[in-house]
């Protein structure tokens, strides 16, 4: 998995992450699967296979094409615009959210975030 598109030259590993969990579901009380981090304005959203698919939204709504998985030990990034993955060097080691939070969010998310993601 080494082709790279221009989206994904241009993504930025380094872009800190939103929050520990999907920024809408928490707002909204929603639930998610799996989350991905965006790497243009690192928005955290809840992946395809959950209810409400906010990586997804937030890339047509943006135009933000580049999203990295959030999870341990994932490092791939994925971009919508040419439906391309990719494993890059420059991508490893990428933060993923804490311990318990996937599929999320837990029960105590409230007090581990001071009742703010």
């Amino acid at each position: 998995m080494d082709e790279v598109c221009d989206h994904i030259a241009e993504a930025d590993p380094g872009i800190e992450p939103s929050g520990p969990g999907c920024v809408e579901c928490l707002a909204g009380g929603g639930r998610w699967v799996h989350l991905r981090r965006c790497l243009t304005c690192g928005h955290i959203g809840c992946c395809d296979d959950s209810p409400s698919r906010h990586a997804t939204a937030h890339a047509h709504e943006t135009g933000h094409q580049v999203v990295q998985s959030f999870e341990p030990d994932e490092d791939w990034v994925y971009c919508y615009a040419d439906d391309l993955l990719a494993e890059l060097p420059e991508f490893e080691e990428s933060p993923s959210h804490p311990p318990g939070w996937s599929p999320g969010p837990p029960r105590d998310w409230r007090e581990q975030t001071g009742g703010s993601a």
